[in-house]
């Protein structure tokens, strides 16, 4: 999996040097409503390691089920989103891998808010579920 990437107009673009420190999927219903999908696929990056070009703009998700609020960086021409951050991993960002270069090598380590997500998805069993409660620990 290749570490850089873009938005769709291309005026943003990142890369960072080693592999992400986790991988995930977020099923809560304000990354579904932020991807306009069913889920938004993450991949934790060391904020001291992420360069990027270009300066996104910022929404604040205060509307949370966690009560925490959400960080959410995206492209102010384009709209793509490209990253969030979260309260409870403050050196951490949570990049959306839609924008990656290459996903080959994307495999979920984990689904988060299971409970909201959408009943077509069908989630390997091999792969931790956490439910509202548990996600909440990630402070989606």
């Amino acid at each position: 999996m290749s570490n850089s990437g873009r938005c769709l107009c291309g005026k943003i673009s990142y890369d960072f040097p080693n592999a992400p420190t986790m991988t995930g999927v977020c099923h809560c219903k304000n990354c579904q409503r932020q991807a306009g999908s069913a889920f938004s696929t993450l991949a934790g990056v060391p904020k001291a390691e992420f360069n990027m070009t270009g300066e996104p703009m910022l929404y604040l998700d205060s509307a949370t089920k966690s009560g925490n609020q959400v960080e959410r960086y995206f492209c102010g021409h384009c709209g793509s989103p490209i990253y969030s951050l979260v309260p409870s991993q403050p050196e951490t960002l949570f990049l959306n891998t839609g924008t990656m270069d290459d996903t080959s090598g994307f495999e979920p380590q984990f689904h988060a808010w299971c409970s909201t997500k959408q009943d077509w998805v069908d989630l390997a069993a091999e792969v931790p579920q956490m439910d509202a409660e548990s996600s909440a620990l990630l402070a989606r």
